[in-house]
């Protein structure tokens, strides 16, 4: 699901790349009068939110999954970090469940709590991430931004056909203003992407059932992570970058010229 998440803040920000010729050459003052009556501090806020999410768990996983007992290599690791308690703890609940996962005498019945498990200790990772990464920085957001940011708010996962994409697609709006209506009418506040409570509520209620449904289809996630692989692989293929005969320029300047 962080995959896809992180796609679609690459789609957001790819009107703020910087302006490249064909040999990749980039015309940064261009690039910086083209920017420069939209909100760049907000977006670059965006950039950063989706880079400490990264920083800050990626390496977690690293652990768990390189070591042959990952769980004692996390609890060694975290166990200290008051930071870390709710991620250690979801992963003591992904563990447990992937155990029973993998013992062939295991009934239908416990195979299903062990899934279940599974799950609610994903869900404690996403919640660390939102509370104690994204909101940090979203709370930074000017109000003008976080009023756009919720009106664009809405998630896929990279599927094709009409009747798929709209089975898994949510948007914060439609969600708030259906399902959530009754929340909004208690708060009696207009919702926004950037409170948490609000947030949350449609990331649990909304995202995460129809991820689950998309997560058992293992030809459909295999496509639309090809898909966002490709993508991104296409997109790296234009650096921002001198071409090597101005560089060659540059590096050779005459004396009493620079």
């Amino acid at each position: 699901m962080a995959a896809f998440a992180s796609h679609h803040v690459r789609l957001a920000l790819s009107p703020f790349r910087l302006d490249t010729d064909r040999t990749g050459y980039a015309d940064i003052s261009r690039s910086l009068r083209r920017q420069s009556a939209l909100l760049m501090e907000d977006v670059n806020t965006i950039r950063a939110t989706n880079n400490a999410i990264f920083d800050d768990i990626f390496w977690v996983h690293l652990a768990y999954g390189s070591a042959e007992n990952g769980i004692e290599r996390l609890r060694t690791l975290l166990g200290a970090d008051h930071h870390y308690a709710a991620v250690l703890a979801g992963f003591e609940a992904i563990d447990q469940g992937r155990r029973v996962l993998e013992d062939g005498t295991a009934s239908e019945r416990a195979r299903r709590t062990a899934d279940e498990l599974i799950w609610e200790g994903n869900v404690q990772l996403l919640e660390h991430e939102q509370r104690s990464l994204v909101q940090p920085h979203f709370d930074r957001l000017s109000c003008a931004f976080a009023r756009l940011f919720s009106i664009g708010s809405a998630l896929s996962f990279e599927v094709r056909g009409v009747r798929q994409e709209m089975s898994y697609f949510s948007s914060f709006y439609l969600y708030s203003f259906g399902r959530g209506i009754p929340h909004v009418l208690r708060a009696q506040a207009w919702p926004r992407i950037t409170r948490l409570d609000d947030r949350w509520r449609w990331i649990v209620t909304s995202i995460v059932p129809r991820f689950r449904r998309f997560d058992a289809d293992l030809r459909l996630v295999d496509a639309s992570l090809c898909r966002i692989f490709d993508e991104a692989r296409e997109h790296a293929s234009n650096p921002c970058v001198l071409p090597r005969s101005a560089q060659i320029e540059e590096a050779f300047v005459p004396p009493g010229l620079v």
